[in-house]
């Protein structure tokens, strides 16, 4: 059985991959400091059900002040999953929240790596927004990151902070750049959280700028499984992967999806473009495919309609 340790455990993406991991028989470490960036209750009820398994722990907590010496003895794998989420949030005085949970929570957590001896894989979520309006599209790892938010600003600085660990210390690091996840559990701030919580309250979308900005959509499930070939394959070991849904769409378009899974036309309110948001991301994931064996498997359709069953059974 390996020792697995899973920093952000109670959110979106962490409790998926807490979740397949337990399926798997693994032991499973999580830790979360469940601060009120959204409602902590949604982050304890997507771990509800893992507090009566035998192999999982939950460490309650800010990560710059556990006692990582400990909870990384005997650990292999490192899921760093933890982090300050939030383009539009990033601006002004919440900004030393992002340094804080993005950059010195990561720095703490790989100087107490160096030391864990058994260490063979540190996993690192990173994001596309570290691109930020990238020139060539579908976009490339090698193409030299143009953050246009503090949030991918500090994910880079997070991002280049492992590299530096794994080049000077041998930190067995991998990144991974999540474009756009979605799916269930999804957090209240993230788009379609939000266009389907208004469509149960038949509330008008807010839709910024004209609805033409393009997105890559990943599933979440599909991120886990990235998440778990990069922690296996040891020729991930100080490399960057995109990880996308593999295909780019329209916002419009994505509403008018929406409208036929819901089974009702939507109603759309247009506001001002929001600073730091990019106009179109769409991912390259040759590299990952190549190395890692990634492929996803749900369509756009297909994880829209699990979210909208999902949402339905949080607020009705």
């Amino acid at each position: 059985m390996t020792k697995i340790i899973v920093t952000g455990a109670a959110g979106f993406i962490g409790s998926q991959i807490v979740e397949a991991l337990l399926k798997q028989g693994e032991e499973v470490i999580g830790i979360d400091e469940f601060n009120d960036y959204y409602n902590p209750g949604l982050k304890r009820k997507n771990i509800a059900h893992f507090h009566s398994l035998p192999r999982f722990q939950l460490i309650e907590g800010d990560m710059r002040f556990l006692d990582w010496q400990i909870i990384l003895k005997d650990a292999e794998i490192i899921y760093h999953q933890a982090a300050q989420a939030g383009v539009r949030a990033s601006w002004g005085q919440s900004f030393c929240a992002y340094t804080e949970r993005n950059i010195n929570a990561t720095q703490v957590l790989l100087e107490a790596a160096k030391d864990a001896k058994n260490l063979k894989s540190l996993v690192f979520a990173s994001t596309s927004s570290v691109y930020g309006d990238a020139e060539t599209l579908p976009t490339h790892e090698r193409i030299c990151p143009q953050p246009v938010s503090p949030y991918g600003i500090t994910k880079l600085a997070a991002e280049r902070l492992c590299e530096l660990y794994y080049k000077t210390f041998g930190v067995p690091v991998v990144a991974l750049r999540y474009f756009t996840v979605y799916g269930p559990r999804q957090r209240p701030d993230m788009a379609f959280h939000k266009f389907f919580k208004s469509i149960l309250q038949d509330e008008a979308i807010p839709i910024y700028g004209d609805g033409q900005q393009t997105r890559d959509f990943t599933f979440i499930s599909d991120a886990v499984a990235a998440n778990l070939a990069a922690a296996t394959t040891p020729a991930a070991v100080g490399e960057i992967f995109n990880i996308g849904g593999g295909s780019r769409v329209v916002l419009t378009e994505v509403l008018d999806m929406m409208a036929e899974i819901v089974g009702k036309p939507i109603k759309r309110n247009h506001i001002e473009k929001a600073m730091g948001d990019s106009r179109h991301t769409a991912a390259d994931i040759s590299k990952a495919r190549q190395i890692l064996g990634y492929q996803p498997q749900v369509s756009l359709r297909e994880g829209l309609t699990q979210e909208w069953q999902w949402m339905k059974s949080l607020y009705t």
